[in-house]
């Protein structure tokens, strides 16, 4: 009889240990179905940290109160968006026209510069492996090939940032209620970390990519390039891209200059390489110094990861994913379970 009843509770621990396995299995396979909107969430809490650092300087140069400095600084960036598309946006759009009509010529005729070199089997089978969809790398080159499609999901992101913005306490005093009680104190530190560092990489970032816009565009106007100012413009936007973005700037550049003469694209190579290298060794120490800085490998890894993981968003994203992901890592883990003393990125800045 007892062991009867011993095996019938050896049975019932075995059937819950089960049950349990089969529900975190369910839990993870439901949020790897998710990780999109959790990335286009993360997404939206970069956009309501440029709103928020924006109200916070509207409050430290007004006396208004925080809820209108909020909603001022939503109509500013927003506005100041609308009235660049406005401004700029029938030069931005001839300019496009001309760039998408150029580029089948100019790419011809770089193919027919590289096939009268001999290396044509080269260049097709370089075509080729940057189309496949399988493997970490190319399937970047393909992510990278793809950006701008998401529009519906940038208004939602938007939106969400938004709602974000307005009602930050309520959302962060939500996320930590989510922890165990001892521990929210240590959750609130590491949220409000990871938001000081998350607004300065913005700051840094962001005068990074007027710089190397604004270098660009001017370079290539004095080089008599053609679409000038659409190349420079992508050129800072890309900026926000590590590694790749740069590189994926210059391409249209190359084969615009390539399609007139072989001296002109040197010329719009030197410029790009020249831009490069005072943005990586001049520029970014200066800004860093009042920004975040990150380790190149960890830039570059996380490309690599999260543009395999999530694709365009993730390629996109993935330098401020850096930031947020090292913070919590270092506060959390390094600080807290390790006991071990380590700055965290942006400490003592502002």
């Amino acid at each position: 009889m007892a062991a009867t009843k011993k095996d019938g509770q050896s049975e019932h621990i075995f059937v819950r240990r089960v049950l349990i396995v089969l529900g975190l299995a369910a839990l993870l396979f439901l949020l790897w179905q998710l990780r999109i909107i959790f990335l286009m969430l993360f997404g939206a809490v970069v956009i309501a940290t440029i709103f928020r650092a924006v109200a916070d300087l509207i409050c430290h140069y007004t006396r208004v109160p925080a809820g209108v400095a909020t909603a001022l600084s939503i109509l500013i960036v927003l506005g100041g968006v609308i009235g660049m598309v406005a401004l700029f946006g029938a030069q931005v759009s001839q300019q496009l026209t001309t760039l998408r009509e150029t580029l089948p010529d100019a790419w011809a005729a770089f193919e027919k510069r590289v096939g009268d070199m001999g290396l044509g089997a080269q260049l097709d089978q370089l075509v080729a492996s940057f189309s496949k969809p399988s493997g970490g790398v190319s399937r970047i080159g393909q992510t990278l090939m793809s950006i701008g499609g998401g529009i519906a999901d940038l208004v939602v992101v938007i939106f969400a940032g938004i709602y974000l913005a307005t009602q930050a306490k309520f959302y962060r005093t939500g996320v930590i209620k989510l922890v165990p009680p001892r521990r929210r104190e240590i959750a609130e530190e590491a949220l409000l970390e990871s938001d000081r560092a998350l607004r300065l990489w913005l700051k840094g970032q962001a005068i990074a990519m007027v710089v190397v816009g604004l270098m660009t565009g001017i370079g290539l106007w004095f080089l008599g390039m053609p679409s000038a100012f659409v190349l420079g413009l992508a050129a800072g936007l890309l900026e926000f891209i590590p590694f790749a973005g740069p590189i994926i700037a210059a391409i249209p550049a190359l084969l615009l200059a390539l399609a007139v003469s072989p001296d002109l694209a040197l010329w719009v190579a030197l410029l790009y390489f020249g831009i490069q290298q005072f943005e990586g060794n001049l520029l970014s120490p200066l800004v860093q110094q009042y920004a975040v800085d990150l380790p190149g490998a960890v830039l570059l890894f996380s490309l690599i990861a999260f543009g395999t993981l999530f694709g365009t968003l993730g390629v996109i994203l993935a330098a401020p994913l850096a930031v947020v992901l090292m913070v919590m890592v270092k506060r959390l883990y390094v600080i807290e379970t390790l006991d071990t003393p380590t700055p965290i990125p942006g400490e003592g800045k502002s």
